[in-house]
């Protein structure tokens, strides 16, 4: 008796760390950086010019995560409803398709995040600026709208720009704009590196899926350029990146301490080996991964050095 009760208790603790995985692997917390850190780089811009808003800025960062997680959702949902996702499918969370969540459960968790950014919105409409308002369900529609309705966004060539205009240069600017009350060109020209990272994301998602996407009659850019030409522009957009930030800290516009930001460069040389030298979904994973942490090294880095030109100035 003893050792069934035991036994009960292992299963119960296994099932309940399955079950909390399975909700973890939903939201993709890999993803997040994409939200998180177009936040701190707008917010630590704005730090030279005005007082920290810690209210607006905590507002607007879990506003930001919280499109995200939903975006996320949808994407989840209408893969699976397009027939995109299978149990075989990589790089998915793969709640529907592996773990068998209802889809309805998925739209509805979906509606209720977005919801949830909503309220954030309104809040952060009410402490700054009504204005917001429009630019914010821009911002929800797309996340609806990048796999969801007829045309969805993530099957078009125009995925790479809207994911990289919204993720990157709106929440920089409207990060900005919190702590501020103002957008200026250098904001601008300071958010165009990450909004060009976010959007390579995306490339190197759709080169991993080129194949697959094809079959499904999608017209994503990879597929209009071809795998070799999308990795030739996926380098590209590395080095677009790197250069811009090399000329804001020429320019004076950001100091020498984003040349920490060249960290990042190893991550960047392993996505283009990897992308050049594979060609399987499965293989292509980990060039994929080092994309995204190309973004998220950068992005923490240059957040870091304006920080520091801030402190020590």
């Amino acid at each position: 008796m003893e050792i069934q009760i035991k036994n009960n208790q292992s299963e119960l603790m296994t099932s309940s760390k399955t079950n909390w995985m399975i909700w973890w692997n939903l939201l993709r917390p890999h993803t997040l950086t994409a939200s998180f850190v177009p936040v701190a780089i707008g917010t630590a811009l704005a730090l030279p010019i005005s007082s920290f808003q810690l209210p607006l800025f905590l507002a607007m960062l879990f506003a930001s995560m919280l499109i995200q997680i939903a975006t996320n959702m949808f994407n989840e949902y209408f893969d699976y409803k397009n027939g995109l996702d299978t149990e075989a499918s990589i790089g998915i969370g793969g709640t529907i398709v592996r773990d068998g969540i209802a889809p309805a459960t998925i739209l509805t968790l979906s509606q209720y995040t977005l919801a949830g950014a909503f309220l954030l919105g309104i809040y952060i409409c009410q402490q700054s600026s009504w204005w917001l308002l429009p630019i914010g369900l821009c911002c929800g529609a797309v996340g609806y709208f990048y796999s969801g309705g007829p045309y969805p966004i993530s099957a078009t060539p125009l995925g790479e720009v809207v994911s990289g205009t919204c993720m990157g240069l709106i929440i920089i600017s409207i990060s900005f704009f919190l702590q501020t009350g103002t957008v200026t060109s250098e904001c601008v020209l300071v958010s165009i590196p990450t909004s060009i990272l976010i959007g390579a994301i995306l490339m190197a998602n759709n080169i991993r899926d080129l194949d697959g996407d094809k079959q499904h009659g999608r017209k994503t850019l990879a597929i209009l350029l071809g795998k070799k030409a999308a990795t030739t522009c996926l380098m590209y957009m590395f080095t677009l990146s790197y250069l811009w930030i090399l000329m804001l800290m020429c320019t004076g516009i950001t100091g020498l301490w984003s040349l920490l930001t060249l960290i990042s460069l190893p991550k960047a040389f392993a996505a283009i080996r990897g992308f050049r030298r594979n060609t399987t979904p499965e293989a292509l994973m980990p060039a994929m991964v080092a994309t995204a942490q190309t973004n998220t090294l950068l992005g923490l880095t240059l957040s870091l050095s304006l920080l520091l030109d801030y402190l020590l100035s």
